[in-house]
């Protein structure tokens, strides 16, 4: 049956003109599902190369789809909002200049082949769930398991009832008493029955009862309350989903230790007011450029830190880059990007300054190609402009292998020379480093030559 399906499928798209089913395309490594933005074109539209045919919302990114063959747009069959679209599902049919495209009103799914499961909908393994590997020789490895026995489901976990405490009472004794007529005048006005004392026999409830009784001031915004909902539940986005995993992973597979340091940056301050007013209005140089340059210089000196761990060829190495690509943590409306600035230690503050402008903007507006946040051989992350953040820790961004976190600037005061008291303008920044790769106390010399070039910045110009 699936082969005559297939055939069914296969003469079906025969009976229509020669035509080209768009797929959902891979837009980057790690993406095998991606959500439907906005349409640029529309049925009947010409599309050129290099033109936008759709926007599509990857696991990183809002990302424009160009599309690089001359042809007219035939029909679409996934619209605008259609959520998990996986990786070579059909999305749209393109037909060459002088087609018919009237021939493709009922042009399905079906006729183009139709579509596979998305991630979310395939079967794990159930061998994924194993302590043990397949194929192990053990009687209870998953492959043998399932050859040699046949599988049972496991007997459900013993739960306990719960309890309120008091005593067992019989239904009757916890249902008030009251005459159906009072019932039913309680639930149209609704009383809450429970609340009222009867005046009636033996104490039942009467109608007379409801339509005395006067809720406490205090009863109906308690019911109220009670009824309102106290959340509100968000969709998760396919980049939200990808930042869990990786950050889940990260911490799960990699032993963070944490190495602390105070820095002077008076200095530093000066020399940026200084930069600042000679460039004629040609660039603004922010604290951060300083540091990224710091961060680079820092990790030609300590070249152990601007490493990542790795598996080439089935064998596990400690790569170490000659160049330093610092990964800038920037925080957009759909999540944590960390757009690269490349070569850092060949660039001078004026180049850092621009690409960093540049690329956290196009971060912000979902623009970045996948080129320019994918990779990176150091990140820094920066929360000094938030004056509550003293200092925190910021997760390795695998598979690198140190990450900076730099707080707040606060001024201390410090004894001057004179014996009197100065004001010296301080931040606390801390380095979160990937143990498999660097050593405690090589951590520890990365933070020493971060401050010493940050404390004394004119070695910033060398």
């Amino acid at each position: 049956m699936p082969a005559l399906s297939a055939l069914a499928r296969f003469y079906a798209s025969k009976s229509f003109p020669p035509h080209t089913v768009v797929s959902m395309p891979a837009l980057s490594p790690t993406m095998t599902a991606g959500n439907i933005g906005t349409w640029q074109k529309k049925a009947g539209d010409a599309i050129a190369p290099g033109d936008v045919l759709v926007e599509i919302e990857t696991d990183k990114a809002q990302m424009d789809f160009e599309f690089q063959e001359d042809g007219v747009l035939a029909k679409i069959l996934k619209d605008s909002g259609e959520k998990d679209v996986a990786v070579g599902n059909p999305i749209a049919v393109m037909i060459e200049e002088d087609g018919d495209i009237s021939a493709f009103e009922s042009f399905t799914l079906d006729d183009a082949g139709g579509e596979k499961a998305s991630p979310k909908d395939a079967p794990k393994e159930e061998a994924a769930e194993s302590s043990e590997p397949p194929d192990s020789g053990s009687k209870t490895s998953p492959d043998t398991l399932s050859k040699d026995e046949p599988k049972s489901a496991p007997p459900p976990e013993p739960q306990e009832s719960e309890s309120s405490g008091g005593r067992l009472e019989p239904s009757l004794d916890r249902e008030p008493k009251a005459s159906p007529s009072a019932k039913a005048l309680a639930l149209e006005r609704g009383v809450p029955i429970k609340q009222i004392k009867g005046t009636g026999p033996g104490g039942r409830i009467t109608k007379q009862d409801i339509e005395k009784f006067k809720p406490e001031s205090s009863a109906a915004p308690a019911a109220a309350a009670a009824v309102a909902p106290t959340y509100e539940d968000t969709p998760a986005s396919s980049m939200r989903k990808t930042i869990a995993n990786r950050l889940t992973q990260s911490v799960n597979q990699n032993p963070h230790y944490f190495v602390s340091g105070t820095l002077s940056i008076t200095k530093l301050l000066k020399l940026r007011e200084a930069l600042n007013a000679s460039a004629d209005g040609k660039y603004r140089l922010s604290v951060n450029d300083f540091l990224i340059k710091a961060s680079a210089v820092a990790c030609k000196k300590i070249p152990a830190v601007n490493s990542s761990w790795r598996e080439v060829g089935g064998q596990v190495v400690i790569r170490q880059h000659n160049i330093v690509d610092v990964s800038v943590a920037v925080a957009t409306p759909i999540g944590l990007m960390t757009p690269i600035v490349r070569g850092v230690d060949s660039l001078g503050l004026e180049g850092i300054s621009a690409q960093v402008k540049d690329l956290g903007k196009r971060a912000r507006d979902g623009k970045l190609k996948p080129e320019e946040y994918q990779g990176g051989t150091f990140t820094i992350s920066n929360m000094g402009m938030n004056a509550a953040v003293e200092r925190f820790t910021a997760v390795i961004n695998p598979p690198q292998a140190g990450i900076l976190a730099v707080g707040t600037t606060k001024k201390v005061a410090i004894p001057s020379e004179d014996g009197g008291v100065g004001w010296d303008d301080q931040i606390v920044v801390t380095g979160s480093f990937d143990h498999k790769v660097v050593d405690g106390a090589v951590g520890g010399e990365w933070i020493r030559e971060f401050k010493k070039v940050v404390e004394n910045p004119l070695e910033l110009m060398l």
